[in-house]
């Protein structure tokens, strides 16, 4: 096989000439192909931004379109350390007087004195009920202390919630003694605890062995109680600190007892959360609106523009949000936006008269439920033109897709380019290699001829 070196007949740098030419022939395709692809990418992330910009919108627009969402309560404690309360949209605007005077309660147990956690108490089995509920522990050589009754009773797969603890104390006499502690997790006069006790010694009342540890033998340190308040001075007794069936659509939290002391709950309509609302719309919408006109912007002088400038979908869109906005919905006092106080600036974004919204609420609370929320309000219309949009196949998901696939077709167009690079590259090798091998062929046929010139007799050397 043939050894070639392009360069050695004609002493021109074949490869680099190569290359270049190559390069020269490939340029201009792949910036059109770059150029391309950073179009649609400016396109496809565009279409990202106003997607976004929409969605968001949309959850602002979604988020009015609940008449309960306008039909705010709030509840008002004067007094919060004593009691907390809130309310529901069935409440009804109202002040009432409370007073508080019992706490419900858990009820505790204490035993009498042991010598010490250790101490055999003895065995037989206790019968324990919280409320109407009750489990059975059996003590035995495994568990006979106090120590070991404790962990009985906190392992009982079936306890109800009794909870067993120990705690050693002072005797009065320089030493300590240890007790066994019983406690509900459950509040209210309905749970409170009872033992019975079966010794197996047959002596089930006296306070020796296990019947030391019966309800007789023990003393109560907490009793289970219900709490008590009092509503406009009518008593009201439950069996819980959190309640709601007291005053229709209000639940109430007791903090702490107070007998004597009269505080005040005021139930009002919640002006400030619907007020909250609709101002969470108009900022959502001046930053739809400021988002497309930065993706529809154009500065003449820098002749810059942005990625969506005459674009028709933006168009469509800007065109029919700004239809539902300025449309009234039919058989309301107040159907439109500007009516409510919010209007749109020169600019095209909206701006909330908090003055003229007020008077709004305070002549008609409803009035904004029903622009808002009704069934052709201004929350629906707006939510279905969104959602031909934004939703899954809509006309962005379309336009990304498209994009996409643009952008993925590229790839073939650039393997095609190189191919037929490679080819012209495979071309421009031949034809140099056989430049190269001509002109090294022409040079050693010079060569030769000037060496045999060379050897030619001189004219004066003949005639001598």
């Amino acid at each position: 096989m043939a050894i070639t070196a392009g360069g050695i007949g004609s002493g021109l740098d074949i490869k680099s000439l190569v290359d270049q030419l190559v390069a020269a022939e490939g340029q201009p395709a792949t910036f059109r192909l770059n150029r391309k692809e950073a179009n649609f990418q400016a396109d496809l992330s565009a279409y990202g931004t106003l997607k976004s910009a929409l969605s968001t919108f949309q959850d602002s627009v979604k988020a009015l379109d609940d008449v309960d969402a306008f039909q705010g309560r709030k509840a008002i404690s004067s007094n919060s350390k004593t009691f907390t309360a809130s309310a529901g949209t069935t409440a009804v605007a109202g002040s009432y007087d409370i007073e508080v005077t019992q706490l419900a309660e858990a009820t505790k147990l204490r035993s009498a004195d042991f010598t010490s956690a250790t101490e055999v108490v003895g065995t037989g089995t206790l019968d324990i009920s919280l409320g109407l509920d009750s489990f059975q522990i059996t003590v035995d050589a495994s568990n006979q202390t106090l120590e070991g009754v404790r962990d009985a009773i906190n392992a009982a797969s079936d306890n109800p919630g009794v909870a067993a603890s120990i705690i050693n104390v002072d005797d009065g006499s320089g030493g300590t003694v240890s007790r066994l502690i019983l406690t509900s997790d459950k509040i209210g006069s309905a749970n409170s605890i009872s033992i019975t006790a079966a010794d197996d010694d047959l002596n089930n009342t006296d306070a020796n062995g296990l019947s030391r540890l019966a309800t007789a033998n023990l003393t109560t340190i907490q009793a289970a109680q219900d709490a008590i308040i009092f509503v406009d001075q009518q008593q009201v007794t439950r069996g819980s600190n959190s309640f709601d069936d007291v005053i229709s659509g209000v639940s109430f939290t007791l903090k702490k007892a107070d007998v004597g002391t009269t505080e005040t709950l005021k139930i009002e309509l919640d002006k400030g959360s619907v007020k909250t609302k609709v101002n969470s719309f108009v900022d959502s919408y001046n930053a739809l609106v400021e988002a497309m006109g930065t993706l529809a912007s154009y500065d003449k002088d820098a002749g810059a523009s942005g990625p969506l400038v005459g674009d028709s979908v933006l168009r469509g869109i800007k065109s029919q949000i700004r239809n539902q906005m300025t449309s009234a919905v039919a058989g309301l006092d107040f159907g439109t936006l500007s009516e409510i106080g919010v209007t749109t600036k020169d600019s095209g974004k909206l701006s909330l008269d908090s003055t003229k919204f007020d008077k709004v609420m305070e002549s008609d609370f409803t009035a904004v439920s029903q622009l808002f929320a009704s069934e052709n309000g201004l929350a629906k219309s707006l939510n279905n033109v969104i959602e031909g949009y934004v939703k899954s196949g809509g006309i962005l998901s379309s336009r990304t897709e498209g994009l996409q696939t643009r952008i993925s077709s590229l790839s073939d167009d650039r393997e095609q380019l190189n191919r037929r690079l490679a080819a012209l590259e495979k071309r421009y090798q031949a034809q140099f290699t056989a430049m190269d091998i001509l002109v090294g062929q022409m040079k050693s046929t010079g060569d030769y001829l000037t060496s045999q010139l060379a050897n030619l007799p001189k004219p004066n050397s003949i005639r001598k």
